[in-house]
């Protein structure tokens, strides 16, 4: 590791300050996440309908009748990946499973990952103010919330302190800059300055002095546009981030779960192909401008203009967001099934999937390469021969 960054601990674990992003459906399942791990880093697991990774739990779900079936399913697979992430990474680094609050199984999602072993729950999208409950039962987990701005940080630390609980790390993403579901109310809102790091930085630091919480208690992760070593550089020993989280970079890399069309729509999208919309959860969204998405973009006028409330049109039959502007109609969110277009995308087909990326240029192009050499690159600035 570069001498210059300092480790990122969590629960007495020395880690390399690199931690890999939760990329779902399917996207970082137990090679991308044990393989991360094994470098001594974070791997992360991204919890949502794994059962697309194992074929006799597709099966199983032509069969399946409801919603539990499906979610008890999808518990299999969780539990599969974790074990399976923990054995690729041979006792080193530490695996976390990232559990979205907007999805409606999130409770037991968080349950099964503690259960199985996991060293950490990361959550998102949505406030994870009651993450300490779902967990008491695990109090050697360590729990690490996202959020983009300070005002979210503040309401999250007053309320975990109430119940006896601090944060073993804080993920800060930028929505100007992530992939995925956006930490911004709409997709005005993404370059506000509010999400600036150095500035949500600053004003956390100054939180704690507040709630006098020692600085070093609570590592401060960001997230969006860290894939390049200066910006990581930057991070870490200018502005004084604990660590830099890390996505579509690690989508890409060998060993990244997703099939290679996956990955190779994402290594040769270019700035334009690269656009904001609005997703079903209500929340700004960023892609790769796919023949779907183009389609879907054009429509979308139409689709909200037409949408109502009507549980059939889950077309995986999965309720799988509490809230979802298909099922629900809700004409100001996305107008299509999540689930079935991310599950596409992980299986390749570019023509009917949802390819979520982040906005920032890849370290190696075009090229796919190793998680170890993704990790190298990000701590020394050294790419590989051939780059």
């Amino acid at each position: 590791m570069n001498p210059s960054f300092s480790a990122l601990t969590i629960r007495q674990r020395k880690l390399l300050p690199v931690v890999q992003g939760g990329m779902g459906v399917g996207i970082s399942a137990q090679s991308l996440a044990g393989a991360v791990a094994h470098e001594n880093a974070v791997g992360t697991i991204a919890s949502v309908d794994l059962r697309h990774l194992h074929p006799d739990l597709v099966a199983a779900s032509s069969k399946a009748s409801g919603d539990e079936e499906l979610n008890r399913l999808n518990r299999v697979a969780l539990d599969r990946e974790i074990k399976g992430a923990l054995a690729r990474a041979q006792g080193r680094g530490l695996i976390a499973v990232n559990v979205m609050k907007a999805v409606a199984d999130h409770p037991a999602l968080v349950r099964q990952a503690c259960e199985s072993g996991a060293h950490a729950v990361v959550m998102g999208a949505g406030l994870p103010l009651d993450l300490p409950e779902m967990t008491a039962d695990h109090p050697d987990v360590a729990l690490i919330p996202i959020l983009s701005e300070s005002r979210g940080i503040a309401i999250v630390l007053k309320r975990w302190m109430k119940k006896g609980r601090l944060p073993d790390a804080i993920v800060i993403e930028h929505p100007h800059h992530a992939g995925g579901h956006l930490g911004a109310a709409q997709v005005a809102d993404l370059g506000d300055e509010r999400f600036n790091f150095k500035r949500v930085l600053e004003e956390t630091q100054q939180l704690f002095k507040t709630l006098e919480i020692e600085r070093e208690r609570i590592p401060l992760i960001v997230a969006g546009g860290m894939s390049h070593f200066a910006k990581v550089r930057t991070a870490l020993t200018e502005w004084g981030a604990s660590a830099v989280q890390i996505g579509t970079a690690f989508a890409v890399t060998h060993e990244g779960d997703a099939h290679d069309n996956f990955k190779r729509t994402l290594a040769q999208a270019k700035d334009e192909d690269i656009v904001e919309f609005m997703s079903v959860a209500g929340l700004p969204a960023r892609g790769v401008l796919t023949p779907w998405l183009k389609s879907y973009i054009k429509r979308l006028d139409k689709l909200q203009a037409n949408a109502k409330a009507d549980p059939a049109r889950c077309t995986q039959a999965l309720n799988c967001l509490s809230v979802c502007g298909l099922r629900d109609g809700l004409s100001k969110a996305g107008q299509f099934c999540i689930d079935l277009k991310l599950s596409a995308a992980y299986r390749g087909e570019v023509s009917k999937g949802l390819f979520f990326r982040g906005k920032d240029p890849l370290p190696f192009g075009e090229q796919m390469r190793s998680a170890r050499e993704t990790i190298e690159y990000l701590m020394t600035g050294r790419k590989p021969v051939g780059v």
